[in-house]
């Protein structure tokens, strides 16, 4: 009990910089999605806060509930977002590494150095970043 005491201000208190995330990648997903015709990811896929609503937790189990729900939800969503944006800008697979977890979203994404695949999909696409 006493470790969740010390732990607990580090738990909460990262919502401040959650819920301010959240709102900064919402405005960037709904004002650049549309530049690109990138489709909304829908928010609603990826959070889910019911875990809160069963009868046999308690109070505070509920209110972790909600929070875990919320905080691991968005920072999926969040995943969702920036690996659209990703696989717009930049669909190359990072270069293999030892202990390198690839995400799953990079499985369709052009080999490391395939650089005539990549003309082939971004040569016409060009943006000032490249």
């Amino acid at each position: 009990m006493f470790r969740h005491v010390l732990t607990a201000p580090f738990i909460f208190g990262a919502i401040i910089p959650i819920a301010i995330m959240d709102l900064y990648i919402e405005i960037f997903h709904r004002f650049s999605f549309p530049f690109y015709r990138i489709p909304y990811v829908k928010r609603k896929n990826y959070i889910k806060v019911d875990r809160h609503k069963l009868s046999y937790l308690k109070l505070g189990q509920k209110i972790n509930c909600i929070y875990c729900g919320y905080a691991n939800g968005v920072v999926h969503y969040w995943f969702a977002i920036l690996g659209e944006t990703e696989k717009y800008f930049c669909s190359i697979k990072h270069q293999k590494g030892e202990t390198f977890v690839q995400p799953e979203h990079h499985k369709d994404f052009i080999e490391y150095s395939d650089k005539e695949t990549f003309d082939q999909q971004y040569g016409s696409k060009r943006t000032p970043f490249f």
